[in-house]
Order: structure tokens, then sequence, then C-alpha cells
């Protein structure tokens, strides 16, 4: 991880954080913090995103230290009964004695692992609005002037989240998202790269890793409704995704999640995110990206299988959503199969998908076929391992291309009585090949 420092970080004068024209501000963390595990609550974790906010990269706090004003605390915290600084020192309290990070970087061959208090000192007084908060020495270079792998996100996005399950996913995701921009707009990767940063995948493992819920909600069904469903419904109605999900199983367990990210125009209220300039970039950027999967898609030989097996229609090959959207999730994974079984296990796997559709189906083919070689690639798989002779599947010689392996190079030069002879040693071979005369 690298960081820019400055010399002159503690000459700079004390001054209060304003959460004034809040949708403006930005948080900005290293991709190692936002991968992290979050050993907190939701409390403590928004107040140190709201903390983090308030950090001037241009003007770096002196002694890694800022100031808050309590009003407008509470007021981040949309509190204001009569319990709310009592409630505040608990927070306090908790995010000082058990609230840390749990941070993985690579370093060498393997990774090194750190645990860190963010905020390990906090004051404030009974009579004054001010607010004393110190960072951590330690978790400052994940916090600023990084000058690569770091990700940036609204504070009105995060100021609205109730869950930590919420917080800690719009966080991943606007991680994914970010380099989807980037690469977007800079190039540096291959169109399917691109479209996975805006389509990220995740393994249940490392989701609760993530998330902090190895050891809760052990059910998958439980897990998916606190964790997912209630996280995802708060990620679409505050901020600024619409973000959809699939489970990718691994035999009869959910091995994966891929999310499915959308950016949406904000309301008035978010004036930051309608800068049309940005937004018609983006589109155009997604409108090109589309294009160049499209004409992918037109060339490819499995489209041409699709059409042969009535899997597609002339008319899905003007729909430029179905053609790219098969291009990036579906036409890699059959370039695994044809892999591991050539083009003709390709067309067998698509025989069997058309045999087996039904109506619904044919709404979303992209989904519908994803899901199909989803489930046959493990299986696959499994052949390869218990059957290795299957990974090379040659088709079986004839009788007669056997039976030439007996008889000599030169038969068409020997006379007829050899010619006779050979063709009953040929006969005899061909009762032998085909178990009679044993």
């Amino acid at each position: 991880m690298e960081i820019i420092t400055k010399n002159d970080r503690n000459s700079n004068e004390r001054t209060v954080c304003s959460l004034e024209e809040i949708e403006k501000r930005k948080i900005v963390e290293h991709n190692d913090l936002i991968t992290s595990v979050a050993k907190m609550d939701k409390t403590p974790l928004k107040i140190f995103e709201l903390a983090v906010s308030c950090i001037d990269t241009e003007n770096l706090p002196k002694d890694n230290t800022i100031y808050l004003s309590k009003e407008e605390l509470f007021t981040f915290f949309d509190v204001s009964d009569n319990g709310k600084h009592t409630r505040f020192k608990e927070a306090i309290k908790v995010m000082q004695k058990e609230a840390f990070f749990e941070i993985r970087e690579e370093a060498g061959k393997g990774f090194k692992f750190k645990s860190i208090v963010p905020i390990p000192y906090v004051e404030w007084t009974d009579y004054h609005d001010e607010v004393k908060i110190e960072f951590h020495r330690e978790i400052m270079p994940y916090l600023i002037e990084l000058k690569k792998n770091f990700t940036q996100y609204a504070l009105s996005d995060v100021m609205e989240l109730n869950s930590k399950y919420s917080i800690i996913l719009y966080k991943w995701l606007s991680m994914n998202y970010n380099q989807y921009e980037h690469y977007s707009a800079k190039g540096g990767r291959r169109v399917n790269q691109i479209e996975s940063y805006r389509n990220p995948s995740i393994t249940v493992k490392e989701l609760r890793e993530i998330t902090d819920t190895i050891h809760e909600y052990k059910d998958m069904s439980n897990f998916t409704k606190r964790v997912l469903d209630n996280s995802l419904k708060e990620i679409n109605h505050h901020t600024s995704f619409n973000v959809t999900y699939e489970k990718v199983k691994k035999g009869r367990s959910i091995d994966s999640i891929v999310f499915h990210i959308e950016k949406k125009r904000m309301a008035d209220d978010n004036s930051y995110k309608l800068d049309d300039r940005a937004y018609q970039e983006d589109k155009a950027r997604k409108a090109e990206t589309e294009d160049m999967l499209t004409v992918q898609a037109l060339k490819s030989p499995y489209t041409k299988l699709l059409m042969e097996h009535f899997l597609l229609s002339y008319l899905d090959l003007t729909d430029t959503k179905i053609l790219s959207g098969l291009q990036a999730h579906v036409y890699p994974l059959y370039d695994e199969l044809k892999e591991a079984r050539g083009l003709k296990g390709v067309e067998t796997h698509l025989s069997y998908v058309a045999s087996k559709q039904e109506g619904y189906s044919k709404r979303n083919v992209v989904k519908y076929l994803k899901t199909a070689i989803e489930g046959y690639l493990p299986t696959v798989a499994l052949q390869d391992l218990e059957q290795p002779e299957r990974a090379n599947y040659k088709k079986p010689r004839s009788l007669e291309e056997v039976a030439k392996d007996f008889l000599p190079d030169y038969q068409n030069e020997t006379s007829e009585a050899e010619k006779e002879e050979l063709r009953r040693l040929k006969a005899e071979i061909d009762k032998k090949l085909r178990g009679e005369g044993l």
C-alpha cells in the first residue's frame, strides 16, 4: 500500500468539521480496509465513517485528530431525544473497548494480518459542543492521500443505512463499481473483465468473513434474509445503486453470490450525483461496452448453435442486451466446456437444454442459459476427475480401422492368393473384435 506523506501535517490549525452540504461529502478508504473484517456494530462503524469524511487530504489533521460538533453528530444519526448523550457515551465506550478492524493485506508470498482499534481516543465535555476524535496512527495510511487501490463513496449514502451489513456490503459494491468506471474510461482491461466489476462475484465464505457472520445465521435462508435481502433493500432505497443478485450453486450448496450493479440518477437533494456530464459519460461507456459485446456475440459460433437449437430467435439478434449479456456472462462458460469436451460437447449440452426449456425461460434467455451451464460445468469437472479418459474424448475407431493394425503396409501389392489369405485373416479378426467365435 502506497501513501504520500506531508512534512507540514503537524502545522495545521484546529478546525471543527462542519457537516453542511453533507450530500457533497466523500469518504475515501484503501481497498484493504474495505475488505477487512469490521468487528463492531452499526453505530461505532458509522461514527468511524463520519470521522473519516472529515479528513481533509489537502490539509491533513494535526496529531491525527479531527473535531466534530455534537449537534451535527446527533443530526447525522437523526437522534433528538433526551437520552442521546447517554447513548453517545455508550457507543464511544463500545467503540474503544470492543470495536476494531481485522485487516489482511498481501505481503510477499502470503498475507500480513493486522488488528487495529481505529479511534482509540475521544474527548468531550457536557457543557461544550465540540468532540475531539483521534485516529490511531496505524489506521491513517488507509485513509490519507492514497495513490492507488482506494475507493471513494458518498457520506450521504452511508448516513441513510441502518444496518452494519448494509454499510459493509455498500462499501464492497462501491469498490467494485469504482473499478468498473475507472477501467471503462481509462482502458487497460478486457471487456469481460470490465463487466465483471459491474457484476462482481464473491464466495459465501468470503462474504461471511467480511460481514463477520462466520458463526451467525448458519442456515442459508436466514443468512440470505438478514445479510443479503435486508441490506440490498436499504442500499437500493437510500443509495446511488440499484443492485440485484443471484446465487451460484456448487453441487447442492450455494457456493457464491453474483451481484449486478446499476447506477441510478438520484433525486435533486443529491445534487453532486446529478452532474449531467458524469451521467452522460457513464451512459455512453455502458452503450459502448454493450456494442462491443454485441459485435463479438454476432461473430461467435455459439450464437449459431443457439439459433440451430431454437434457443435464440432472429428477433433476439436485434436485441443488444441479450447478445451483450450472452457474450459477457454465458459464452466464457461455453469456452470452459469446449476446452473439456470440444465444440461437440457444447452442442450436446445445448441440445439437452433446448429439450428441457419451458416457456417462462424464454423471457430471460441469458439468465436461463447461464444457470444451465453453471449447473453443468461442475458435473463435467467431476466426470473428468472420476473418468480422466472423458476429458480427452475421441471418436472410437471402426472395425476396419482396427483391422488395418494387423495388416502389412504393402497389402495392395500382393498376389491374388495372398489377398485371399489376407481377406480370410481380416474376417477372423473381425469376428474376434465382435466377440464371435471366442
